[in-house]
């Protein structure tokens, strides 16, 4: 039973009063030193936690104490030990973003949830969509589109009208937002091993910036994404609540 636990929260009260409570009952373990690490708030706290200790890849058990709560366990005060000792754990591999803009620089960022394109101005922007170094689409007018993983499908992705992924069908979708051209294409289901490439039509007229997560490059020309080889997270679900049930709940919602 870890006894190590590294405790942050997310600055709102609720989530600094929890950690309060939590340290004084188990103490509180450097994350350089810890088994593993307990997350107090929502799910935006939650990826900015697996994104600042990605170098530690320690697992992660959530407790939620914000408005949104899809990756985190039930708030409770007792039993956390014992708690984390019968958690199921569910491996999360991000994406990995390879973002090149107008200047020529480049830029890489992970994404656990997706990486969107989205255009910056009032002009729909042009994109040509590549798989595998395969053109797929000679041109996408649209607002935007993303590549989401099965952990981020029920975001942003659900909220364009793309599928819910279950946690281990490898799987990847992709995801037009408000597309204009093809008017009746939407989307696609991908193996998680495809190579995405978007190449941005009209940049100067059209600008697009990309999002890994919460991270944003403007004015790109040109992105490439992949699922990581060399990066995974690990989150731990109580067993009467886990990642899997609550994703196979969720298409069911009205």
């Amino acid at each position: 039973m870890p006894q190590r636990i590294a405790f942050v929260a997310s600055p709102t009260e609720d989530a600094q009063a929890a950690r309060v409570a939590l340290v004084a009952r188990h103490g509180d373990t450097p994350v350089e030193a810890a088994e593993v690490i307990v997350a107090l708030g929502g799910d935006g706290f939650m990826l900015r936690t697996l994104h600042r200790h990605m170098a530690r890849a320690l697992p992660v058990y959530g407790m939620k104490l914000g408005t949104v709560g899809f990756l985190m366990n039930q708030y409770h005060l007792v039993d956390l030990p014992e708690r984390i000792a019968r958690a199921q754990p569910t491996v999360l591999r991000p994406l990995l973003m390879e973002a090149v803009t107008e200047a020529g620089g480049s830029t890489t960022a992970l994404a656990f949830n997706e990486v969107s394109l989205l255009r910056q101005t009032k002009q729909a922007a042009h994109v040509r969509v590549s798989l595998n170094g395969v053109v797929k689409l000679e041109e996408l007018i649209c607002d935007g589109i993303l590549v989401s993983t099965p952990a981020g499908s029920t975001a942003y992705n659900l909220s364009a009208h793309g599928p819910i992924l279950p946690l281990g069908s490898q799987l990847l979708a992709l995801t037009p937002i408000s597309p204009f051209r093809p008017r009746r294409w939407r989307g696609a289901i991908l193996p998680a091993v495809t190579a995405v490439k978007f190449e941005i039509l009209d940049p100067y007229k059209r600008p697009v910036s990309a999002t890994a997560d919460s991270y944003e490059v403007r004015d790109v020309v040109e992105v490439h994404i992949r699922e990581s080889r060399e990066q995974t997270m690990t989150l731990l679900f109580d067993p009467e609540h886990n990642l899997e049930e609550r994703i196979l709940n969720e298409q069911f919602e009205l």
